[in-house]
């Protein structure tokens, strides 16, 4: 089972978020784990305060450094060398299928959501294993971003995925999904690729990777060239094991 405990100052805003599709079945099978937690308790004084003004003055309210320690050291306690703390913050990295492939490594991911001016800079420096963004745009807060990484990293773990091309597909990061159609096989006078309706299912595959390297090169130029590097190296991978393969039956025939 994979874990991930969320950390928010507002953990009413995830109510529902887990419990259905992908991630409600793998919830109900046991294959991941997903609790939300208040920072608010480990917050400081009778009135639990877990921000400040920032020094130096400026706009907004900074998160600070010691209610989120409590919280790490309440909620992991001697687990903590074994999880992978993640801050959501623009700062970050960006979240691509690598990084997901990544973080399914781990079992147990906690995730601190930021808000407001952010979070004090020992947080990052002391108490966070790494930053990460979800893309280049502004949220009102974490949360959104650690329901994305939940999903994108949910999916990449065994049986999680009934159908296993899904997995091999989402493990190939660098292409758009092919163009998918349904019924009717024909609507006002559009119809389907008639590859699709052949029965044939190299040639379905075929056709499928086709569409999948155009569809990147128009519309995601900069992923079409990593896709042509990795498509290379698996080339280069899958030639080297033919030679060997060769190589050690001519070794045998002698």
């Amino acid at each position: 089972m994979t874990e991930f405990d969320i950390i928010s100052l507002f953990p009413e805003f995830f109510r529902g978020a887990f419990d259905f599709g992908v991630l409600g079945r793998a919830r109900k099978k046991g294959l991941i784990r997903v609790d939300v937690h208040d920072l608010r308790p480990f917050g400081k004084g009778r009135h639990h305060v877990v921000d400040d003004a920032p020094f130096g003055g400026g706009d907004g309210m900074v998160m600070m450094a010691e209610p989120i320690e409590r919280a790490l050291e309440n909620l992991l306690g001697e687990n903590r060398l074994e999880t992978r703390v993640i801050l959501t913050t623009p700062q970050g990295r960006v979240l691509d299928q690598e990084a997901a492939k990544r973080l399914a490594g781990y079992g147990r991911i906690a995730i601190l959501c930021g808000r407001y001016a952010g979070v004090d800079e020992r947080v990052r420096r002391h108490l966070v294993d790494e930053e990460i963004s979800i893309g280049d745009y502004i949220l009102s807060g974490g949360e959104p971003a650690a329901i994305v990484i939940v999903d994108a990293v949910s999916r990449l773990i065994p049986g999680v995925l009934g159908n296993e091309d899904s997995v091999i597909n989402d493990s190939f990061p660098y292409l758009l999904e092919e163009a998918q159609y349904t019924r009717p096989q024909v609507w006002k006078g559009h119809g389907v690729p008639e590859e699709l309706l052949s029965g044939d299912h190299a040639r379905i595959a075929r056709w499928r990777m086709k569409d999948r390297l155009a569809r990147t090169e128009a519309h995601r130029p900069d992923l079409y060239k990593k896709a042509v590097r990795a498509l290379k190296k698996l080339e280069s991978a899958a030639s080297r094991k033919r030679k060997a393969a060769v190589s050690s039956s001519r070794s045998r025939k002698k």
